[in-house]
């Protein structure tokens, strides 16, 4: 059997940014089916403020001072995760590197507020349906804010070795979306839960 080469692509680039990666696609369906999840829960807690006249249950709403240093905080970290991003597509190491331990250090920050946040909630999780919910959604935004920070720490490593280079950009980027989901997801969360209680 007689074959023909019909185009040379060897000198074609094996990564990209974007759509244009399929790492990028599965991030988006993981985004998809997570805030799902989250629509789901909250629907959930309407639902049972709904029933109960009387909300929340036997407690007082959680305080404002970590929940509002975690939101300020979350909000400051989207200036240099876009900076991470930007950078990262003009394939500028050094500036990466700033960025993400910048990221790195806001990440690991954020967990430490959200473990204060947790030890001064008024509900515990088992003391009543409000709690268990109230529980439920710091803990959902908890596990996702936990998950990128590893992922951002371990991708800060990995920009300090000789793998820094290609695919590594695009990864960068790539995370750099995620934490937009990050910030995005906790935002009504942040109202639910302690806003929405004092309204």
């Amino acid at each position: 059997m007689k074959t023909s080469i019909l185009h040379d692509v060897s000198e074609l680039p094996t990564y990209g940014f974007g759509t244009r990666m399929t790492m990028a696609w599965g991030t988006m369906a993981f985004i998809l089916i997570e805030g799902t999840g989250f629509a789901i829960a909250a629907a959930a807690y309407f639902y049972l403020a709904w029933l109960n006249p009387e909300w929340p249950l036997s407690a007082a709403p959680p305080g404002l001072l970590w929940s509002g240093l975690i939101t300020l905080l979350m909000l400051v970290s989207l200036w240099p995760n876009q900076r991470a991003k930007a950078r990262a597509e003009e394939h500028n190491l050094p500036a990466v590197q700033l960025h993400l331990l910048v990221m790195s250090a806001i990440g690991l920050g954020l967990l430490a507020l959200r473990a204060a946040e947790f030890a001064t909630l008024h509900v515990k999780w088992d003391a009543n349906a409000y709690g268990s919910f109230v529980w439920l959604l710091l803990g959902l935004h908890t596990t996702h804010l936990a998950t990128d920070v590893i992922d951002t720490i371990v991708l800060t490593a990995l920009m300090f070795t000789r793998h820094a280079h290609g695919k590594r950009f695009s990864d960068v980027t790539d995370n750099a979306f995620y934490w937009y989901f990050v910030v995005a997801s906790w935002l009504p969360i942040y109202f639910i839960l302690y806003w929405t209680t004092r309204l």
